[in-house]
């Protein structure tokens, strides 16, 4: 069997700031304390919302030792202020709601702002930046939002302007994912550039603060040289067992589903500080460096959001994933208040075949002659009475062997069946999957998974039928070019999509560029490769199988060879960018 070398904890290294972060409230204490503050200074902790304030609060009140301490959740307006003010967009949904407009000072009573007084005032809190006109002193706690989804699981966070008992995981997720997080990165973007510390709040009792600048600039040296965002990993009803031995992963759990492997909506980024290794969310750098990042074109199309997701879905040894559709970008945009939709693929990791399993496929499109009226039917009576529907009859079920790529742009019925190791290819919005039929199972939290089946019904392109399929959206590899040691094929996307894919198979360094716009790219087949710069502008990187990998558009030319082990094998990347022309 193979050893795993799959890395859980990337990281950029910011050389020449090994003495910017000092760990541990000793320390940190004593590093704020050589701050000189005037006689009524001002200190201000602006805090993402998850940050668990019993932990925070009493260490630097000690430290600090104000006079007074203002909580910016004391200025929040009342709940039913609030209620009106959110409860529209939030919808009554358990999964969908609108995006947020808002920011934070439509939800505060701005009248409530601090003046200096006598000795040090703290004012701490989500929005506690909003209620002073002078800030002597600007500390930023920052919370990955994987870490907060896990602390919201524990029921030790919660959301703004609620008790942190209010409601189900599920409902706080939401909740944060479409209005907290919108409001608190609002403000985050405009206070970016003052900030003077970073307080790390990721593991609990164990705060890291680091210097402003030096994570500015870590920020930007990531922005010059290729890089990985910090992986994380969860369990899911249909989820498998293949992650747990390619990525080395806790043996004794029940499976793992998904990991989000390239989400920079949600995963965070690892700094490098000396003996100390600081985590921030990494759309911190999609804010602070979208340029050098994604390149002028697509900041331009998009702003400051990262338009291409890499996920893993792992069903080997697992179940089928929900029967779906995702939404067209009319409705998206309609419905929902967001500018794209869910254009995705999936690319075959691995299958199950040879495995002593049934062999992988996916579902894809609807069989010639579909009734559609039938087919609703049929699934609303699935819901109803809890019948299992022949969904063979109405849906295409191919099989599926490995680095086969099926496209599937918004619209098209799809599901990937039990027995594969999809790498999943698509746009950001990942939230937006309208399930149709869930093969009659419980989530993870006991309750049945939601259904939208009215959602789904207004999506579904029922003309996109087997012979549509099979000439548009499976079996593309055209050949684009090829050279000593390497080749290129172009797999996709659909002309619908945005995204574009080429794969690259190489004995040989091979060379690339990203023409102005970011790549994505995973190490699809080989060990190791390494990946160069042809005028040694950044550092030899290194990657490992199954792991992917943003080249940021300011990068330009780059090279990747097959390396360690893989020196001299046939290895293969899957690269991701936007289509200029699209």
């Amino acid at each position: 069997m193979r050893q795993p070398n799959y890395d859980k904890f990337p990281q950029v290294n910011v050389p020449g700031q090994a003495d910017a972060c000092v760990a541990g409230w000793r320390d940190i204490g004593a590093r704020l304390a050589g701050i000189s503050l005037p006689e009524d200074g001002i200190v201000v902790v602006e805090t993402y919302p998850g940050v668990t304030d019993a932990e925070l609060l009493p260490p630097l009140q000690k430290i600090f030792t104000p006079t007074r301490t203002v909580l910016a959740a004391n200025a929040l307006v009342g709940p039913e202020r609030l209620s009106a003010l959110v409860d529209r967009d939030l919808t009554t949904d358990r999964v969908f709601a609108r995006m947020s407009l808002l920011n934070l000072e439509d939800i505060m009573d701005l009248s409530q702002r601090v003046k200096p007084g006598t000795g040090v005032t703290l004012v701490y809190g989500t929005g506690a930046s909003l209620l002073v006109d002078r800030t002597d002193l600007l500390i930023y706690a920052e919370m990955a939002r994987w870490e907060i989804q896990l602390r919201q699981r524990r029921n030790i966070a919660g959301n703004i302007g609620l008790p942190v008992t209010k409601g189900t995981p599920a409902e706080k997720y939401k909740r944060a994912y479409f209005l907290d997080w919108r409001l608190a990165d609002r403000l985050k973007r405009r206070v970016w550039q003052r900030i003077d510390f970073v307080l790390d709040t990721n593991v609990a009792n164990e705060p890291k603060l680091v210097a402003g600048e030096a994570v500015r600039e870590g920020l930007r040296l990531a922005s010059q040289r290729p890089f990985r965002v910090v992986p994380f990993f969860d369990p899911g009803p249909w989820g498998g067992q293949w992650m747990k031995e390619v990525c080395d992963l806790d043996r004794s759990a029940s499976n793992f589903a998904w990991c989000f492997d390239c989400v920079p909506e949600e995963n965070s980024l690892l700094l490098g500080f000396g003996r100390h290794r600081v985590e921030v969310p990494s759309i911190d750098l999609v804010f602070q460096e979208p340029v050098a990042l994604l390149g002028q074109s697509v900041y331009r199309r998009f702003g400051a959001e990262f338009p291409i997701r890499f996920d893993f879905l792992d069903t080997m040894g697992g179940g089928n994933l929900s029967l779906q559709v995702h939404p067209l970008t009319d409705y998206m945009q309609q419905n929902f208040g967001m500018a794209y939709t869910q254009d995705e693929s999936y690319y075959l990791l691995d299958v199950s075949e040879g495995r002593g399993e049934a062999g992988a496929s996916v579902y894809l499109g609807f069989k010639e002659g579909v009734d559609r009226a039938e087919f609703i039917s049929v699934l609303k009576d699935a819901q109803v009475t809890g019948s299992t529907p022949d969904i063979d009859r109405f849906v295409n079920r191919f099989p599926a062997k490995k680095h086969d790529h099926f496209l599937i742009p918004a619209g098209t019925i799809h599901c990937s069946g039990a027995g594969a190791m999809v790498l999943e290819i698509s746009a950001t919005p990942y939230i937006f999957t309208f399930k149709l039929y869930d093969w009659g199972r419980m989530g993870m939290d006991g309750r049945p998974r939601p259904i939208h089946l009215e959602h789904g019904e207004n999506n579904l392109k029922f003309d996109r039928t087997t012979e549509w399929v099979r000439s548009r959206l499976m079996g593309i590899a055209d050949p684009v070019s090829s050279g000593d040691g390497w080749r290129e094929e172009k797999t996709g996307l659909h002309e619908l999509e945005f995204i574009e894919t080429r794969r690259h198979w190489f004995t040989q360094p091979v060379e690339h560029h990203t023409h102005g716009g970011v790549n994505v790219l995973n190490l699809v087949q080989g060990e190791e490769a390494t990946v160069e710069s042809p005028s040694g502008a950044f550092a030899p990187f290194v990657v490992h199988y199954a792991e992917t990998f943003i080249v940021p558009a300011a990068v330009g030319k780059y090279r990747i060879r097959p390396s360690g082990i893989a020196a001299g094998k046939e290895c293969a990347t899957l690269k991701a960018f936007v289509r200029t022309n699209a």
